[in-house]
């Protein structure tokens, strides 16, 4: 119930938004501590090589925590300790990506892919994987 409530709030902001920027992402998963997985964020409305693009995520309980800051032409693209080494963003002409290798159960979270424009607005989308402990 909590992602639809997200997804609702984000897509009607979106709505609104002047410029038409559209992020949307791909929809929960359920993965096992030490699987793989591709988060996607496609875009619309500007190319996201242009723009610097964020991953931020929402463990449950807690606030949100910046994972990524990434910029195709950049040698300075910053990641987070928790993450450094298993997650690694790329971005192509229509989508900004999050691959996740080595989950853990600490990274059951809310995924949240956002952008800078050139004003301090931000836009965001958002996923929901889920880790579950083998059996």
């Amino acid at each position: 119930m909590r992602l639809w409530l997200h997804l609702l709030f984000i897509v009607a902001a979106l709505a609104g938004a002047r410029s038409q920027v559209v992020l949307t992402q791909s929809g929960p998963e359920v993965k096992q501590p030490g699987q793989s997985t591709q988060l996607k964020c496609g875009v619309s409305g500007f190319d996201p090589n242009d723009r610097w693009m964020d991953w931020v995520r929402e463990q449950p309980g807690k606030g949100l925590e910046w994972l990524v800051r990434y910029h195709k032409s950049s040698a300075t693209n910053s990641y987070s300790p928790a993450i450094q080494g298993r997650f690694t963003a790329s971005k192509d002409s229509s989508n900004f990506y999050l691959q996740m290798n080595s989950l853990k159960a600490e990274d059951t979270a809310v995924y949240y892919c956002t952008r800078d424009t050139d004003t301090a607005e931000r836009i965001s989308s958002t996923v929901t994987p889920e880790l579950f402990p083998e059996m």
